[in-house]
């Protein structure tokens, strides 16, 4: 039993964009897909950086106002692009270097990788360099919001269950906001460390409070 990977989460296939792409199209495919941002790719699929909605948008506001009564609007911010900025395509507008992931990534990964880099899209590498799909902020919210009677139904029959032989009379367990609280009694010290590597495991826990003594003897674990 293990934390779901981004495998299980991504989208796939990914729809990309080649550095030459223009910036309608990259426009067209956006809203097409109903997606916020495509990956930017060479010409082997191998990602060189992403260009979102935000990106075109600001690229739209950058341009002359027709009529000539409003000022230009500049980018606060200067996007790292690759060759070509402010040709019209997905090359010259586009976030670079890419923030990717590994599809074996656990979703704690991913989405520590995600809050460090402040990004909140992360295309997905195989084991050759190439993009195979995109993760998204929504993807990982879909087991961070699991529900906690979930939580607690699998923590009940499959850890201390089916993994540990343990009884609703022995342990009994609370979810509260994705943490687990679990109170009884065990047979040794040992279990408390493999019911607490166990528990963490389960898709939508973010924290685990042990309150658990020897059956054996006093002790008690924090």
């Amino acid at each position: 039993m293990s934390h779901r990977r981004v495998r299980d989460l991504m989208t796939r296939p990914a729809v990309c964009v080649h550095t030459g792409t223009g910036l309608k199209d990259a426009a067209r495919l956006l809203a097409e897909h109903d997606i916020s941002a495509l990956p930017v790719t060479d010409d082997d699929d191998r990602p060189l950086g992403v260009v979102s909605e935000g990106d075109l948008l600001r690229a739209q506001a950058d341009l002359p106002e027709p009529a000539g009564l409003l000022p230009t609007v500049r980018r606060r911010h200067g996007k790292r692009a690759g060759a070509g900025e402010g040709n019209g395509t997905a090359g010259g507008l586009m976030t670079s270097p890419a923030v990717v992931a590994s599809p074996e990534w656990t979703v704690v990964e991913a989405a520590r990788t995600m809050q460090a880099h402040e990004v909140k899209r992360l295309p997905v590498v195989g084991e050759t360099g190439r993009v195979i799909g995109v993760l998204s902020r929504a993807d990982l919210l879909r087991v961070f919001l699991r529900k906690d009677s979930a939580i607690e139904d699998e923590v009940v029959d499959e850890v201390l269950g089916r993994q540990l032989g343990l009884s609703r009379a022995q342990v009994t367990v609370d979810v509260t906001d994705g943490v687990v609280r679990l109170h009884g009694k065990v047979g040794n010290e040992d279990s408390l460390s493999l019911i607490e590597r166990l528990c963490r495991n389960v898709d939508g826990v973010v924290d685990v409070q042990l309150d658990l003594s020897m059956a054996g003897g006093p002790g008690k674990a924090a």
